[in-house]
C-alpha cells in the first residue's frame, strides 16, 4: 500500500478503533487503505472502526482526529459496512450466541480526492509553530503552573 504515513491503535478503543494516516495518491486510495487495515491480522480480530485521514493530521491527537473525523467524512458517502467480519469471544458487543462474526465501519475521513485541492484550509496555528510556542514558552509556563 503506497504512502501509508501511520497506524494507530486509539488507546480508547484499544483493537477496536484504528486511525491510518496517508498521503492520497489516486482516486480510491483511502477507502483501499482502509478496507486494508481492517483486515489485516492485527486489525481483523476484535476491529470494529477504521479511520482513514489525510498525512497533514496527528493521529495520536484525539482532538485533531476527532476534528477531522467530523470535518471531513460524510456519513453517507464516507463510511463503509463491513459484514460477517472477524471477531472472537472478548468483544463484549456481541452475543454469546453469534461469537465469531461482527461488523465493520470503514471511515473515509479524507478530503476528497476529484477536490481535494479545493477543499478548505485548515485554518489556525501549524504543528510547527505550536511546538515552537511551547518550546519558548516552556519555562515561563511552568513557573506559572508551579512546576507542573
Amino acid at each position: 500500500m503506497p504512502d501509508v504515513k501511520g497506524v494507530w491503535a486509539h488507546p480508547a478503543g484499544g483493537r477496536f478503533l484504528t486511525v491510518v494516516s496517508i498521503k492520497q495518491r489516486y482516486p480510491g486510495h483511502a477507502r483501499q487503505a482502509g478496507l486494508i487495515a481492517s483486515q489485516c491480522l492485527s486489525g481483523a480480530y476484535l476491529g470494529r472502526y477504521v479511520v482513514v485521514v489525510d498525512d497533514d493530521v496527528d493521529i495520536t491527537n484525539s482532538e485533531e482526529f476527532l476534528w477531522v473525523l467530523s470535518s471531513r467524512s460524510d456519513p453517507a458517502q464516507s463510511i463503509e459496512i463491513q459484514r460477517r467480519a472477524w471477531s472472537g469471544p472478548l468483544d463484549p458487543r456481541i452475543p454469546r450466541d453469534e461469537v465469531g462474526h461482527s461488523s465493520r465501519a470503514v471511515i473515509d475521513a479524507t478530503r476528497p480526492y476529484e477536490w481535494r485541492e479545493k477543499f478548505p484550509k485548515v485554518s489556525g496555528a501549524s504543528r510547527e509553530l505550536k511546538e515552537k510556542v511551547a518550546t519558548d514558552w516552556r519555562g515561563f509556563l511552568e513557573s506559572q503552573l508551579g512546576g507542573k
